[in-house]
């Protein structure tokens, strides 16, 4: 996710101008996941906690949007792309992710070594600014395992 015009000011991704989680903490397994589908516990939380790997592209997209939404910066830097990962990530600052929309996919399943999600995340600041990001991520794996490569931001 990369930031978009009217996107709040603030502190920023050192790798993106994407805004990034405010006060974030660790979810309860019970709580709604950021990315909309369960309880995190179900749904995000056990590809943040290393015990299953997202088997999809999509899946893959909304665990790092969850990722987004509650600072996990290890998660994120796992699921990056070695050739394009940044040196340096930190999602804390002060834009809270409010939603996830799928747009479409393109490849990503078990069945594929490349793919792409675009997608609308939702956001607000401290200020009451309210804004929507447009990305097409795409993803290959790696070793087996799906990693973000890059975006475009629409």
């Amino acid at each position: 996710m990369s930031r978009r015009k009217g996107a709040p000011r603030g502190r920023r991704s050192a790798a993106t101008s994407r805004p990034v989680a405010q006060g974030a903490a660790p979810l309860a397994p019970g709580a709604p996941c950021p990315c909309g589908l369960a309880a995190y516990g179900d749904c995000c939380g056990p590809f943040h906690r290393g015990a299953s790997a997202p088997a999809t592209a999509e899946e893959l997209m909304r665990s790092r949007y969850a990722a987004f939404a509650v600072g996990d910066a290890a998660y994120l830097r796992r699921t990056w792309h070695p050739e394009t990962r940044p040196a340096r990530l930190d999602p804390a600052g002060p834009a809270r992710w409010t939603g996830l929309e799928i747009l479409a996919t393109t490849g990503g399943s078990a069945f594929h070594s490349e793919g792409t999600v675009t997608f609308r995340a939702h956001w607000a600041d401290g200020d009451g600014t309210f804004g929507v990001q447009e990305e097409r991520s795409r993803f290959v794996r790696v070793e087996g395992a799906w990693v973000y490569l890059d975006g475009a931001v629409a």
